[in-house]
């Protein structure tokens, strides 16, 4: 909330302003004339004879007054110092860097409540948003040293990726169902890490740290759209908070073991812990592959009923223009409280991507996607027509479909703009307030990574 503050005369202050801006110009106007006429009349004097012996500006014999010395060049100025340090050394050596993401995203059927329903980073509709500007610091840790990632998240997207725990409770409709947050910060990652001098190296990390399933990410610059897929807003969590080991094998494998409060847990709802198993796999070199495992009880006070999520995501790197990504997931858990009763729940699907970079500044990048959530206790909190409702799942199965095309423009270094056409379909009346089966939007992404 802003306060109230003293009433000053605006008016007059915009009025001096511009007189001083006014005059600014003029001046500048007056010096560039000036140099310009002094540069037309100098590039003429050879031509009228003038400067040259015997001219009329200087009588043949005339005695000439010695030119006066050039005038020395300033020295460059020296870059700001911390220390023995520049300031850029200063960055590089804390790891530091700026990461902005906004946007505008048009719904073609300008729902009443303003809400394109069943997305979550990108669900405000017909409206510019601020979606997200990080603060980063990372340091890798060599063999036997320490190392760090610590990344601030503020805007739209800080407000839904909240862990349980971790400042105003709010989360996204994927894990806290009818709460609403209005604190648009986030600690999204902060972990220390110890490379053991074991082998290549054994890396052990403690902290919150972003989960590694699914083909994307939170920052929509590493992915190949602007939106995020079902499978990355239901299937999977945002973030884990524990233990994590890493090992490179050899180039072709590497393994990840975690111990962790739960999903989007920073602080645990039950005694339990969830066990997590990562491996990397490249069998040749333009194919990679990520197998995830996680399992442990997610409910609250309760350590019997255990979830179970497998995650694959494969890359084909055809050439350094064409890249194929496939991902699927499938997940359950036991005894899942809804309206129609306790059941076993899933929720699984597929989405395939497809990027091709025509040149340094231009791509386009297409994603299909098919996700099911037979119970519906992962998509219904995110319906706005069960916005007031409790959050139970309804027990009514949904079945959805996406098709999204975008494409990207690199206008400037590090500066990204990518336009994005999607269509959504569901198999229930789950679009404006349960009117519709699916939704068209037209979006426009705006990344700069500083």
């Amino acid at each position: 909330m802003r306060s109230p503050g003293t009433v000053i005369d605006i008016q007059g202050e915009k009025t001096l302003f511009s007189y001083h801006i006014a005059y600014a110009e003029v001046s500048r106007m007056k010096t560039s004339i000036s140099v310009l006429v002094g540069f037309v009349l100098l590039s003429f004097c050879p031509l009228m004879g003038y400067g040259a012996e015997g001219s009329e500006g200087q009588p043949q014999g005339a005695a000439t007054t010695p030119a006066a010395p050039a005038a020395q060049a300033a020295p460059p100025t020296a870059p700001p110092t911390v220390g023995s340090m520049t300031i850029d050394d200063l960055r590089k050596a804390l790891g530091f860097s700026m990461y902005f993401q906004g946007g505008y995203v048009y719904n073609t059927r300008n729902p009443s409540s303003q809400e394109n329903d069943l997305r979550i980073f990108d669900h405000e509709a017909d409206s510019f948003t601020l979606d997200l500007v990080q603060i980063r610091f990372q340091k890798d840790a060599d063999v036997g040293g320490l190392g760090y990632n610590f990344k601030f998240s503020f805007g739209e997207i800080a407000k839904l990726i909240h862990s349980r725990g971790l400042g105003p409770q709010t989360l996204s409709p994927q894990t806290s169902p009818g709460v609403t947050d209005t604190t648009p910060f986030d600690l999204t990652q902060a972990f220390v890490t110890y490379n053991a001098p074991l082998g290549k190296g054994l890396q052990i990390s403690f902290g919150k740290f972003v989960a590694p399933e699914t083909a994307e990410v939170i920052e929509a610059i590493d992915n190949f759209n602007y939106s995020r897929s079902f499978l990355f807003n239901y299937a999977v969590p945002f973030t884990l908070t524990g233990v994590r080991t890493y090992y490179a094998f050899s180039d072709a494998f590497n393994a990840a073991f975690y111990l962790v409060n739960g999903w989007d847990n920073t602080t645990d709802n039950n005694t339990g812990k969830t066990v997590g198993l990562s491996f990397g796999v490249t069998p040749v070199q333009p194919f990679t592959m990520a197998f995830n495992f996680l399992y442990g009880p997610e409910q609250d006070h309760n350590n019997s009923n255990e979830r179970f999520l497998f995650d694959w995501v494969g890359t084909l790197t055809v050439t350094k223009n064409l890249t194929f990504v496939l991902n699927t997931d499938w997940a359950t858990e036991q005894n899942v409280l809804t309206a129609l009763g306790t059941h076993d729940a899933r929720w699984y699907g597929i989405a395939g991507y497809a990027k091709y970079s025509f040149n340094d500044w231009f791509a386009v990048a297409a994603r299909g996607e098919w996700f099911n959530d037979p119970e519906g206790v992962r998509t219904y909190a995110a319906l706005t027509s069960n916005t007031a409702a409790p959050p139970l799942p309804d027990g009514i199965g949904r079945t959805l479909k996406e098709g999204t095309f975008t494409t990207e423009f690199k206008v400037a270094k590090n500066l990204i703009l990518r336009p994005e056409y999607r269509h959504d379909w569901s198999d229930q009346y789950s679009f404006d307030a349960g009117r519709y089966k699916t939704q068209d939007t037209l979006s426009m992404g705006v990344m700069y990574l500083f």
